[in-house]
């Protein structure tokens, strides 16, 4: 049986965690590491609580630039009614290419409170989105446990999505263990090299392999129900880089031999020069065709074969 296809519907893993009482330690757990701030690897060691801010330029409040039902995500995700995303500002990562810089780097956005957050999560559900979409939550693990506990209580019950860089400590996904339904880590690059030179991380890399291990020993691969709509499991995203920064055979090999065969990967082609990509010579350029064909013929050769397909919108004026 294909967990992609013959899943039934299932109750999130998060309405269990609620009823067995744990979320109230999860928070409080979550909100201790802001006192000296770990909650990513970048480790800044500031309060957070105290209002200090570290890399990620947020202090104890999450801040939000957008929130609406998306249709331009992947397959599974979006169904019929979209998947509802919430934007969150500020990044843990910093990408000098970033396609949203306005919001990681410039921070376009506003602060939200835990019960302003739940409230967006259940405008959302309301709509009819198939699941609440936490758009860069890395650094805001806490805030979102908080605000979750108040959205389940007034009725919250669809899928959770952690759509993250995969810079991530493994420390807080554990925190996140029974309560997220669904990871969407990207997979941005091999070479620490190239992680330095864009993001100053050079430990990407390593960082996110053990994320993703962690991501995928919570939730296993994707499912889905028998409408095609995601219910659980990992869903990775990788974008080609010109010149092949992205490393993208390695990185393929790595999901098909220590994750699974049966991982379910975009494999992104929409990489233009964004925000400062310009200062780096290799990335002034979008991709080819021919290396994005490449990208998607040498996942195939490393043992990936459930692919995102892209699917064409059309617009009518």
């Amino acid at each position: 049986m294909s967990p992609a296809d013959n899943m039934t519907a299932v109750e999130p893993v998060y309405i269990q965690t609620y009823k067995n009482g744990l979320l109230p330690d999860r928070i409080e757990k979550a909100y201790r590491i802001l006192d000296a701030c770990r909650l990513c690897p970048r480790s800044c060691g500031v309060d957070r609580n105290s209002e200090q801010t570290g890399i990620c330029k947020t202090g104890k409040d999450a801040l939000i630039s957008s929130y609406a039902p998306h249709f331009g995500e992947e397959a599974p995700l979006v169904g019929e009614n979209g998947s509802g995303t919430i934007f969150f500002t500020h990044c843990n990562l910093l990408c000098n290419f970033c396609q949203n810089y306005s919001i990681s780097h410039e921070g376009c956005g506003q602060p939200v409170s835990s019960e302003q957050l739940a409230a967006i999560m259940m405008q959302l559900q309301k709509r009819g989105c198939h699941n609440i979409n936490f758009v860069t939550p890395s650094h805001v693990v806490p805030q979102i446990l908080a605000a979750l506990e108040i959205a389940i209580a007034d009725g919250l019950s669809i899928p959770l999505v952690y759509n993250s860089s995969g810079y991530d400590h493994v420390d807080s996904l554990k925190l996140l263990e029974g309560i997220i339904d669904i990871y969407m880590p990207d997979f941005k690059f091999w070479d620490p090299a190239v992680a330095e030179m864009t993001c100053n991380a050079g430990d990407y890399p390593d960082v996110a392999r053990k994320a993703l291990l962690e991501m995928h020993r919570q939730c296993g691969d994707l499912a889905s129900d028998k409408t095609g709509i995601a219910r659980c499991g990992l869903l990775i995203r990788h974008l080609v880089l010109p010149q092949g920064m992205a490393g993208t055979r390695e990185v393929m090999r790595f999901i098909a031999r220590k994750i699974s065969r049966n991982s379910y990967v975009n494999i992104m082609s929409q990489y233009h020069p964004c925000g400062r990509a310009d200062e780096i010579e290799a990335l002034s350029v979008s991709v080819s065709h021919s290396e994005f064909r490449q990208a998607l013929q040498v996942a195939r050769d490393e043992g990936i074969n459930r692919l995102d397909k892209p699917r064409r919108v059309f617009m009518m004026g």
